[in-house]
């Protein structure tokens, strides 16, 4: 999950990418560079960037824009349209857009789908625990 806070954050607009493990001589490294207009990543990171690239081993809702991916976990978690279009401040008929080209990324045909490869990549968490 780890990979997707990565790369949400970085098409978010953010500079710069650490992870808590990073050494504190490190993030003084990222202070200067973020601060003198530069962008930073760890070597860590940087580590997990490239192997997002091997297309082989990338799972297909890391192709979703923000916004599908947004809808496509609301919807794993059982979540109906009109709910998800209140709590995100859309349309039903914007939400129903979103699902069907997330569906069609995916290659996937209804809502248990869904369900079922948020719980197989442990994008939410199993009930039956």
């Amino acid at each position: 999950m780890e990979r997707q806070y990565i790369i949400r954050s970085m098409k978010l607009g953010a500079c710069g990418y650490l992870t808590k493990s990073g050494a504190a001589d490190e993030l003084e490294t990222a202070i200067k560079k973020l601060r003198s207009g530069g962008k930073y990543l760890s070597s860590a990171v940087a580590e997990k960037i490239a192997h997002m690239f091997d297309d082989a081993d990338r799972p297909l809702h890391e192709k979703l824009t923000h916004r599908e991916f947004e809808v496509f976990c609301l919807y794993a978690q059982g979540k109906s349209t009109g709910n998800i279009a209140e709590e995100l401040s859309l349309s039903t008929k914007t939400v129903t857009t979103y699902r069907t080209r997330l569906l069609d990324k995916m290659d996937i045909k209804n809502n248990y789908d869904i369900i079922k490869y948020a719980m197989q990549y442990k994008l939410i968490e199993d009930s039956e625990k």
